[in-house]
């Protein structure tokens, strides 16, 4: 199909873009590496009046440490969180992460932060970024506030942006000493959106877990966090018992749908045996295996 017929700008600054963000309202929509909204337009399930092409706003694309958090520029591609040394040394779940986003072709073009602001639970960037305890730097007419993570995803492809806002970095927590992370997804073919997929992000005092976030992806309509789970795991020796309690906690809690990619029973099980390796996996890192 044809995208509807649609108009063009592309600002040079950011103060550009949010007077085009507020002159067309939500007749707009913001262009990054437009690797979710181009196919979305040619299908016509989104129909924008008009394009805001952020790529020419310098400034945007960077991944560097800062008062204790790494800092994200929203257009930085994927690609780059691939090859980073920081990344791979320092932040494993993201790590493991870049390397399972789409492919190769896709990372190339498409951006952190419009993986994130799309909001889509199938995409693999908002259960990493919930596991974290991120937050996300939004720019509007008012100035710069700070979203954590947790109050970011309201809804289905919804966000707690405003119309008139702009994302304009990413900020995780520089994990504590005894951490560790990692991120298992389990897909059709390279490419494809998980089946599921659980991100897990502990913090360890010899064997003994003392903080845990544990979010899921595709298999919820919101990107969502297992709070059940990490309530199974902190203050716990990670035995086989506890391993196993986390996994059933977060499979009761997810709410898959059925489709080509499996049914219901088959996703909430694969989020169980997910979350049990992701945890071990992210135990070993934290105590440096």
């Amino acid at each position: 199909m044809i995208p509807a017929r649609f108009d063009y700008v592309a600002p040079r600054t950011v103060e550009e873009a949010l007077s085009a963000l507020a002159e067309y309202g939500d007749d707009a929509k913001i262009l990054a590496g437009g690797q979710s909204l181009i196919p979305a337009m040619r299908f016509r399930l989104t129909t924008p009046s008009v394009l805001v092409d952020i790529n020419e706003i310098p400034g945007l694309e960077y991944i560097r440490e800062q008062n204790g958090h790494l800092a994200i520029g929203a257009l930085t591609r994927e690609a780059a969180l691939e090859v980073s040394p920081l990344v791979a040394s320092s932040y494993p779940l993201l790590a493991d992460a870049a390397r399972v986003i789409a492919d190769p072709l896709v990372r190339n073009r498409a951006t952190v932060g419009g993986n994130i602001a799309h909001a889509d639970p199938a995409n693999d960037h908002p259960a990493v970024m919930l596991a974290y305890g991120a937050e996300v730097l939004a720019r509007g007419a008012q100035g710069v506030r700070a979203i954590p993570v947790d109050d970011l995803f309201v809804g289905l492809f919804e966000t707690s942006l405003a119309y008139d806002e702009l994302l304009v970095e990413i900020r995780i927590p520089r994990p504590a000493p005894g951490s560790g992370g990692a991120y298992l997804k389990v897909e059709r073919k390279v490419g494809d959106y998980a089946v599921a997929a659980v991100a897990a992000q502990l913090t360890m005092s010899g064997d003994t877990c003392t903080a845990a976030r544990i979010a899921l992806t595709n298999v919820s309509p919101v990107p969502m966090r297992s709070l059940g789970a990490e309530q199974a795991l902190v203050g716990q020796r990670l035995t086989d018992e506890v391993l196993e309690a986390a996994g059933q906690a977060a499979a009761a809690e997810c709410d898959p749908s059925a489709d080509l990619r499996g049914s219901v029973e088959y996703k909430r099980d694969l989020v169980r045996v997910l979350t049990k390796r992701a945890v071990r996996r992210a135990a070993e890192r934290a105590r440096g295996a």
